[in-house]
C-alpha cells in the first residue's frame, strides 16, 4: 500500500511506502508563508526510508536557529515537495498540497500560530502552538489527536 503525489508539471512522483498517512499539520511561521505565497504550509512528517522521489529535483539548504533545512523543489516547475532537516533527522517534511486526493486532507495540529494571519480561524480543540512544540509535546498530540479522529481514505486516488 501507498499513497503517491507529484509537482505541477508532472515531472517529478512521490511515492509514500506506509500503511497510514503521518498526521498533518499546518505551520503558520514566515518561512512558510513566504515559501508558499499562502498564509501556510501543509505539512507529513514522513520517515525518509519511506518516500521515493523519481525525477529531477533542485534543492536549496539554509541555516536557521542552528539547524540546517535542506528544501526540494522540482527541477522543471520549481513545486517544493518536501524538506529535510538536521532538526528531524531520519525524516522528510512532505508537503501534503502534492499528495493525490490532498483536499481530503484536514490538519490535526497547527505551529506557529503567534505568525498565523489575524484572518485565519482556527478549529477547536486542535493541538496548537505559538512557535515549534518539543518533539514529544508534537508526538503526543498527534497521537492523542489520531486516537479520538476518524482514521485517513485507505488509499487517496
Amino acid at each position: 500500500m501507498g499513497f503517491t503525489g507529484q509537482c505541477r508539471c508532472g515531472r517529478v512522483h512521490l511515492q509514500l511506502r506506509t500503511e497510514t498517512l503521518a498526521p498533518l499539520y499546518a505551520c503558520h511561521c514566515l518561512d512558510c508563508q513566504r515559501w508558499s505565497g499562502s498564509a501556510f504550509a501543509l505539512h507529513m512528517l514522513c520517515s525518509a526510508q519511506a518516500v521515493d522521489v523519481s525525477g529531477d529535483t533542485l534543492s536549496y539548504s539554509h541555516a536557521h536557529d542552528g539547524q540546517i533545512s535542506t528544501q526540494y523543489a522540482c527541477g522543471t516547475c520549481f513545486t517544493r515537495l518536501f524538506n529535510e532537516t538536521t532538526a528531524a533527522p531520519g525524516m522528510r517534511v512532505v508537503r501534503a498540497g502534492v499528495l493525490d486526493g490532498a483536499e481530503r486532507l484536514t490538519p490535526m495540529a497547527h505551529i506557529w500560530v503567534a505568525r498565523k494571519q489575524s484572518w485565519v480561524s482556527l478549529p477547536e480543540g486542535i493541538a496548537q502552538w505559538p512557535q515549534s512544540p518539543t518533539p514529544e509535546a508534537f508526538a503526543s498530540a498527534l497521537s492523542e489527536q489520531t486516537l479520538t479522529s476518524t482514521p485517513p481514505p485507505a488509499a487517496l486516488d
